[in-house]
Parts: structure tokens; sequence; C-alpha cells
């Protein structure tokens, strides 16, 4: 399996500690996100990793260079003219990442302990074009997956806007968690744009194609991507040690 790991954020919400360093960058119980991330994809098996980049991207290409690159395969998608999106950074790095292994794709501001062996399991099993990781758990904005666990809609359920993809009396609303494996098959599917974001295309590849939900409600998982989660990681980090 490969790996994309999208690092390219702004980091707006981590204002003002984003105002000098990116958001990859960001210290967790004394590691930076982008090492959490890059270790955990080596502890299972993962090799060749991409990571976008864009804000501040000298300070994140020196960080890997500081630790040679982890030791293993890690190259560089550079958006520092135009941020991309998550979709757009894909497209950009399909290059880096064609191939017959299926890949992880991961924010950076995700912190959790999801098994990517389970899920990579799942994905391949059920041949699915792509596996989104996804959680029973209080959000305003969800993915809606049908009684076959295949993506079949979007809410957003505070302004009420709905897409429906696959249409269905019985769904449920399950919050997407940051991390997914997709097919290299859908690298060529990528539409004709440079900027847009990959949750849109997922919804309309779900009409004629299968996205699968994974649900990992017994693992731990937080959106590390202000201040304030940031301060409730450290506190739960804190009390898993006692």
């Amino acid at each position: 399996m490969k790996a994309l790991i999208f690092a390219a954020g702004l980091g707006s919400r981590f204002k003002p500690i984003t105002n000098k360093i990116p958001k990859a960058l960001v210290k967790v119980d004394g590691k930076t996100l982008l090492q959490f991330n890059i270790e955990r994809l080596i502890q299972f098996g993962v090799n060749d990793i991409v990571i976008n980049v864009h804000h501040y991207s000298n300070q994140i290409i020196e960080f890997l260079k500081y630790h040679n690159f982890f030791n293993v395969n890690i190259q560089i998608s550079d958006e520092s003219g135009l941020l991309l999106d998550t979709g757009g950074g894909l497209k950009k790095a399909a290059n880096m990442l064609k191939g017959g292994e299926p890949i992880l794709l991961q924010n950076v501001d995700i912190y959790s302990d999801i098994d990517y062996n389970k899920m990579l399991k799942q994905h391949n099993n059920s041949g699915a074009l792509a596996t989104l990781a996804v959680q029973n758990r209080e959000s305003s904005r969800y993915l809606m997956f049908n009684g076959n666990n295949q993506l079949s809609g979007w809410i957003d359920t505070k302004t009420n806007e709905q897409i429906v993809t696959r249409p269905n009396n019985s769904t449920k609303n399950m919050a997407f968690c940051g991390v997914h494996i997709v097919s290299p098959k859908i690298l060529d599917m990528l539409p004709d744009k440079n900027v847009f974001g990959i949750i849109e295309i997922y919804l309309e590849l779900s009409k004629t194609q299968t996205i699968s939900g994974y649900l990992h409600n017994n693992n731990y998982w937080f959106d590390v991507g202000s201040p304030e989660k940031l301060e409730k990681l450290e506190q739960f980090l804190h009390l898993k040690k006692k």
C-alpha cells in the first residue's frame, strides 16, 4: 500500500500558531503531527509516502531532510503556487502514486489508532473503489450509507443541504474521519480541473461505483484542527498514560 498525507492546508483554525509554522509541524506529546502519521504508516508497512505541501512548505521539507526522510521513500507534491484541495491534491500527486497497490489518504491533522491493515482487508474484500473511515459520532455534516454500506449521499445538518446519489428509504448517517483507502483506478476517474474536494468526487462516483464505509467506533480518533482540539487530545493522552 502507498500513502498520501494531505499536509498542504493553511491551518487557519490554528492561528496564531500557524502564522509561523505549518499545521503539519504542530507538536503533540513531543512529536509533530507529521511525524506521528509517518511513523504510523511505517508501522503498518507503508514505505512509499507522498506528502503534499503549500503553507510554509520549506519548513516541512527541511524537517523531512533533518529526519533523513524517516529512511523510507518520501516524495513531495509541491502545491506552493496554488492550494488544490484534497481532490486536486490527489490528482497532482497521481504520477507518484500510480501502480497496482491501493492508496491510503490521510489528513495530517488526524490523530488516531485506526488499524490500517483491518481497513485495507475490508477494502480488498469488498472490491470497493474507495473505503472511507467513518464513526457514529456527532457532526454537522454526514455521509449517508445505505443498507449495503454503500455511499448514497451527504447532508449538512446546519443548512439542511442534502445530496442523494443512491435513492434509498433506509440510510444511516456517519461522520467521515479523514482517512480513506482508494483503488489506483480512481486516479483515471478524476475530473478535468485542478481545484476540487475529494468528497464531491466520491459522491459523483457513488452513483455508479461502490464507495463503502469502514466503521471504527472502537478506535480513538481526534481531529487536531484547532488549539482547543489539540488541548483535548493532550488531556486524553495524559490520562491514557496513567
